[in-house]
């Protein structure tokens, strides 16, 4: 590590080259490229892969007998593809070349990666090297490398390789072999210029046209060489050959500039045409550079967030930041395209969509919310999908997929492969209805931080209302408790799907279901009441909703069947008593990692659904996603007494019972540790903070970032350790003192005010910078203040 603004990679090292590929990705909010080398191919060592926010394609495979659909994030044509070697050498292969010098560097500032080294190939002769490469923020559909090369000890010819590959396939998660992984067909390649090449290729299902258009340059100094050039093509396929004599001790500069278009994209003619023209207009690849720079400034002085506790936990916060930013920026507002929890950076769960956005969304929404606006509408485009779906389990409403991908059915695969065993097993995860009432809750908050109450009467309003016809229908009265009850559905958990011995589908009374429900029929009715009038009558009428409807909904959201161990647990679900308790000590001892313990135990010929033991936080969910106050209003509204006793022993009573199998899992047990026990909170969000970047699951991270882990670190930050609420008052700040981290500073938008706070031990600075009108509300410990534009005001924290 160099700075708090980059990552430094010394010598070349095979092994973790997929790992680096991944976390030096780069992207912009439309397409990513992993930080594949130029020179490299798909490979035990290398995967490269070019991702296209929306870009997905569906294929069939059989497996054990039986037909299967999968729909995948399509590995897109290679424009890296670039290489070169001195005459009748070898081209540049860094696994079988001599390597005397190598690093790589991915400067987040600048949004840049940098390759430097030198190799020596079989004849002695040695090249030094320095790569540069963007993926432009400002121009979307423009990215470049340049290359500075010199010869240190030998003259003669040098012969360049430029080319565009598009028989690439999907290889990049092993478990996935088995599956039909071409998605391409070729269409067309051909010769545009002197220097220039086009290629075109096309999904085989969904029918996504890609353009790719290649201007490679050579100069020396401000010099533009004239070389001998020859194209070559296949299907698929397309290269220049560039060759020119050099001089022993010339450095000579190389560009190629990539113009990059999609059948998706909006105001175009044909994709073709338009990479074609971007790669005539783009200009000098400094040029390209400098606005690309300007950019992505612009997201940095708007999103970064500082803290003063050792380099490395900076640096690893600037890195979540940087591939957040990666996978959705300002080029993404627009474009129908959901967060894949993914990112743009590989293959992993397809690309597909799940409930990552609760995580994501509160950092978004208080510097981006127009972007947050825009993958709300996600949405919003595939809410008659939810609709067909609700309907045809006999639901009313809107039942939202657990995984989404192209038009919103349920991705979620129906078999999955146990890597551990090699067995196919059936997948049931379909079963986590849960992800409704996070699509709800995602709703609700961008309109508590934004205020923006045109999107809540319109498209907010009638996803909430169908989300909660949803949960009404879901529902059953249970005469005998006077309650009502949710039966066959999956929780966070993931591990449970369903009762040992049991052919029954999924689990009755999950907790953090029910009570998500209520909360969805409280805000439901709520929503209902504060949307204008004519624009409720117009939901009312359009979904069928009558008053007799919002009285059952009132019902639901105060007699909603919550489950207990005894007075102070929750119950993870219903019969949860009943599981025997798991051996962790033995098989910690017995295995080297036990995260993935349903993948160890179907090893074993057993199953997690017998045991109390959970992948993620599940119960703990509702005291991650609500503050005290509103977890007491929901609770006191179905009844239930509520007391800091009744968390501190759920906390307890879970921790000891979960595996952390899911990163975002030790996100949430960061934040709710905070309070009891802040050494362990700690150690949680320091591991958030590395579990890419170290890949502590041990080979998930080249397959993709855990975008919600990453994001989930920086809503710690800013809403535990900072004590940042947004509130319909007021934002309100009320920082716990803590032990590791004194100092924080950033800017947030609060209802399009923007406000800067900084942090210093017991010191809160709060600055109201700029917004549209000339006060707003902000909140310290208890007490409202109102800030006048360009206010300044200092608190000193209380014990």
């Amino acid at each position: 590590m160099k700075d708090n603004f980059s990552i430094r990679y010394d010598g070349w090292k095979p092994k973790k080259q997929k790992l680096r590929e991944t976390l030096c990705t780069l992207g912009n909010g439309y397409i990513a490229t992993r930080g594949a080398a130029e020179e490299s191919r798909a490979d035990e060592v290398n995967y490269p892969g070019t991702y296209l926010a929306g870009g997905f394609n569906r294929a069939r495979t059989e497996v054990s007998g039986k037909i299967i659909e999968n729909e995948d994030f399509v590995n897109f044509p290679n424009w890296l593809c670039l290489n070169f070697r001195p005459e009748r050498g070898e081209w540049l292969n860094l696994n079988t070349q001599n390597v005397p010098d190598y690093q790589q560097t991915l400067d987040m500032r600048s949004g840049t990666l940098i390759r430097e080294f030198r190799v020596e190939d079989e004849a002695g002769r040695r090249t030094a090297l320095r790569s540069k490469r963007i993926v432009s923020m400002r121009d979307k559909h423009i990215a470049a490398i340049h290359w500075s090369l010199t010869p240190e000890n030998w003259s003669g010819s040098l012969e360049i390789c430029s080319a565009l590959d598009g028989n690439v396939i999907n290889d990049n998660v092993p478990r996935y072999r088995e599956l039909e992984s071409r998605h391409l067909k070729p269409a067309t390649t051909e010769k545009i210029g002197d220097n220039a090449i086009f290629l075109l290729a096309e999904t085989r299902q969904s029918r996504i046209l890609m353009a790719q258009a290649a201007r490679t340059s050579l100069y020396q100094g401000e010099r533009q060489l004239t070389p001998l050039i020859s194209t070559n093509q296949r299907e698929g396929y397309i290269e220049q050959l560039l060759r020119v004599d050099v001089e022993e001790g010339t450095t000579y500069t190389l560009e190629k500039v990539v113009g990059i278009y999609s059948s998706r994209d909006r105001a175009i003619s044909h994709p073709g045409i338009e990479a074609k023209k971007s790669v005539q207009r783009a200009g000098r690849f400094e040029e390209i550079c400098a606005r690309h720079g300007e950019a992505i400034q612009k997201l940095w002085n708007r999103a970064d967030i500082g803290i003063i506790n050792g380099d490395k936990n900076q640096q690893l916060l600037r890195l979540h930041v940087f591939h957040l930013l990666q996978t959705v920026s300002s080029n993404t507002i627009g474009m129908d395209v959901g967060v894949p929890s993914r990112g743009l950076h590989g293959e992993g769960y397809r690309g597909h969509i799940f409930w990552d956005e609760v995580y994501i969304f509160p950092f978004l929404n208080l510097r981006f919310p127009d972007l947050t606006r825009s993958l709300l509408m996600y949405r919003y485009y595939r809410l008659e999908e939810a609709r067909f779906a609700a309907a045809e389990v006999g639901k009313e409403g809107a039942m939202y997929p657990w995984q989404s991908g192209s038009n919103g059915r349920e991705e979620t695969q129906v078999m999955h492969l146990n890597p551990a065993s090699g067995n196919w097993i059936p997948d049931n995860t379909h079963l986590q209805r849960h992800i409704s009432s996070a699509i709800a809750y995602n709703i609700w908050n961008y309109y508590l931080t934004t205020d923006d109450q045109q999107f809540l009467s319109f498209f907010g309003a009638e996803m909430f209302l169908s989300i909660a016809l949803f949960w009404a229908s879901m529902t059953t009265h249970n005469k005998e408790k006077d309650r009502y009850e949710i039966h066959g559905v999956v929780g966070p958990d993931e591990y449970h799907t369903s009762y040992p011995d049991s052919d029954q589908l999924g689990l009755n009374n999950n907790a953090y279901t029910n009570v998500m429900a209520a909360w969805v029929m409280q805000k439901a009715l709520h929503i209902v009441d504060i949307i204008e009038k004519s624009r409720r009558r117009e939901l009312m009428k359009e979904l069928h909703i009558t008053e007799a409807d919002l009285e059952l909904w009132k019902d639901i959201s105060k007699k909603m069947y919550v489950p207990f161990l005894d007075k102070h647990v929750i119950s993870q679900f219903e019969g949860y008593e009943k599981l025997e308790e798991f051996p962790w000590e033995a098989y910690r001892e017995k295995y080297d990692d036990i995260h993935r313990l349903d993948r160890v135990l179907e090893s074993e010929g057993d199953t997690p659904n017998r045991y109390k033991a959970s992948k993620q936080a599940d119960v703990l969910m509702l005291f991650y996603l609500f503050t005290k106050t509103e977890i007491e209003r929901i609770f006191e509204n179905l009844g239930l007494e509520f007391s800091e006793e009744l968390v501190s022993k759920n906390i307890a009573y879970y921790r000891d019972r979960t595996s952390h199998g899911s990163t975002l899992s030790r996100v949430v047990f960061s934040w709710i540790l905070l309070k009891y026990d802040q050494q362990q909170s700690w150690d949680n969000f320091e591991t958030v903070l590395i579990s890419d970047f170290e890949d502590i699951q041990g080979g998930t991270t080249p397959e993709g970032i855990h975008l919600g882990a990453m994001a989930g670190s920086l809503d710690l930050v800013q809403r535990a350790f900072l004590g940042l609420e947004v509130g319909e008052d007021a934002l309100w700040i009320d920082p716990p003192l803590l032990d590791h981290l004194k100092k924080i500073s950033l800017r947030v938008q609060y209802r399009r005010h923007w406000i800067a706070v900084s942090l210093d031990d017991k010191k809160l600075l709060i600055t109201f910078e700029t917004g549209w009108k000339n006060e707003v509300n902000i909140g310290v410990q208890g007490k409202i203040h109102t800030f006048k534009l360009g206010e300044v005001r200092e608190f000193f924290l209380n014990e």
